[in-house]
């Protein structure tokens, strides 16, 4: 880790103690883990304190670690064989946390040329629940209306939160692990009613995984090497 986070730590831990807990960095942020209790407080002081001043909030989105780990994902039917399964077989997998929805906010500090990766798991997995950060960074309103339209999670002190992308009568949250990918209801335009109509899914599920092995670059070595070193 470079001299530069190293010092961001230091402070970090100068400022808020044990309330935050690195899970990570990358080249240019750490990334650090808050409790939900603690998220309004420990934000104020990441926006105010004069080593800090995280005066912008980039981003803020939704995680749903369901299934976090798996080395396959969980199909119908497909072989285990099947072309870009999607998982990286030369890294280790971690196992899920212990609770499902997380917020991930991305922040910037202006005065000191530095950015944060700041996390907080959401209290409940049926209905996840965290403090809204509105009143911290306004910025937070539409990323946390998003973060609620398409995960379902409740920001608690919200001014306004209502669905951002998917309609009024949308069911259920695209964006969580478990959401059928033909969704829920049909949506079409009916002439003779002047209207747009619901119905149900007429699309049949099906598994999106293609069922062969491509002949590219990334599998001749390991189709066509003959047992004597040659090649096909």
């Amino acid at each position: 880790m470079s001299n530069v986070l190293e010092t961001l730590a230091a402070q970090l831990q100068a400022a808020v103690g044990e309330r935050l807990r690195r899970y990570g960095h990358s080249t240019d942020a750490l990334a650090m883990d808050v409790a939900s209790a603690d998220l309004i407080e420990v934000s104020r002081i990441l926006r105010d304190d004069p080593a800090l001043k995280f005066e912008i909030l980039i981003d803020a989105s939704g995680v749903d670690y369901l299934g976090y780990g798996l080395d396959e994902w969980q199909t119908t039917s497909a072989t285990v064989t099947g072309f870009s399964r999607g998982a990286n077989r030369a890294q280790s997998l971690t196992s899920a946390p212990a609770q499902r929805f997380a917020v991930v906010y991305q922040l910037l500090s202006l005065t000191h040329n530095r950015r944060l990766r700041l996390r907080a798991f959401c209290e409940g997995d049926e209905d996840p629940a965290v403090d809204s950060l509105c009143a911290v960074w306004a910025g937070a309103n539409w990323f946390e209306r998003e973060a609620y339209d398409l995960f379902g999670i409740y920001f608690r002190g919200h001014p306004d939160l209502r669905r951002l992308l998917t309609d009024y009568g949308f069911i259920g949250h695209p964006f969580r692990k478990d959401f059928p990918l033909i969704g829920n209801v049909e949506v079409r335009y009916d002439a003779a009613q002047q209207r747009v109509v619901y119905e149900p899914v007429t699309i049949e599920p099906r598994t999106l995984v293609p069922r062969v092995i491509r002949n590219d670059n990334r599998y001749q070595a390991e189709l066509h090497d003959r047992p004597d070193g040659s090649r096909s």
